[in-house]
């Protein structure tokens, strides 16, 4: 069995923020990011002590649609026949137990359960064959989306883009083969969604490759995979869970619009 290597970001009680390897139950501060080779530092602290953040800090949250043929039926949409791409803002991350509030601007907010694929070195016009060799690890992650602000705009900036509209964690699982991953979410303890990386239109190399011919991947950025059938809606009240196999769960809490 391959031992699993687990990295995040956490904050501790004195209020530092700081990336951590994950042992067990303890944090082992890191100098910096993990991709970079940064080295230990302080003295582990448990992991029950530490506030868990998004455990990424991407310059870029690369994003595909349309990735499962079951998910883009049910939306009423053709299966593309390459990659369909776009951008969430790095603002729309959301920390693991955080709150993701709901915009006044929408009257349908739903959830995409994803795998998420964090890039790990640099990486330009690469292809399926290199891919993989720049790609750090994966973790959890929902595409929120404001389903009728979508419809409306066509276009996905305004739909994906809200504040909150991206949670991540709770970590990065380093050691895991991406290509049949049960991928789950649940709202109130209920299965919305249930599908396995397997059902990919484009399997994650082909995705890393792709992506990297259209813009340069830099260490840190986040790459999001598509999301299977089964995407709802969610109401104030509503703990949110996704789950991926081989790395945990993923949980938020749906909060009213602020006033």
């Amino acid at each position: 069995m391959v031992r699993a290597m687990r990295y995040g970001r956490i904050a501790l009680d004195d209020g530092t923020e700081t990336w951590a390897r994950f042992e067990g139950e303890l944090a082992q501060p890191l100098a910096g990011a993990p991709w970079t080779g940064a080295p230990d530092v302080s003295v582990k602290v448990p992991i029950s002590a530490c506030r868990l953040l998004a455990p990424v800090s991407p310059r870029k949250i690369l994003c595909v649609g349309r990735n499962y043929a079951a998910h883009a039926r049910e939306l009423g949409n053709e299966v593309p026949k390459e990659p369909m791409l776009f951008l969430k803002p790095p603002s729309a991350l959301l920390d693991p137990g955080g709150e993701l509030f709901l915009p006044r601007q929408s009257e349908r907010v739903e959830h995409e359960a994803e795998l998420g694929v964090v890039v790990g070195s640099r990486c330009k016009d690469a292809t399926p064959e290199t891919a993989m060799r720049h790609v750090f690890g994966y973790t959890c992650a929902c595409d929120v989306t404001a389903r009728d602000l979508q419809k409306k705009d066509v276009q996905f900036t305004r739909a994906k883009g809200f504040d909150g509209f991206c949670p991540v964690g709770p970590w990065i699982e380093t050691e895991l083969d991406p290509r049949d991953l049960r991928v789950t979410c649940r709202v109130q303890g209920a299965v919305r969604q249930d599908g396995r990386t397997s059902a990919m239109v484009f399997p994650v190399p082909e995705l890393v490759a792709y992506m990297s011919q259209m813009m340069t991947l830099e260490p840190g950025d986040l790459l999001l995979t598509g999301t299977p059938e089964g995407v709802g809606p969610l109401v104030a009240g509503d703990a949110l869970e996704v789950a991926i196999e081989g790395i945990g769960a993923l949980l938020v809490h749906v909060r009213a619009a602020k006033t």
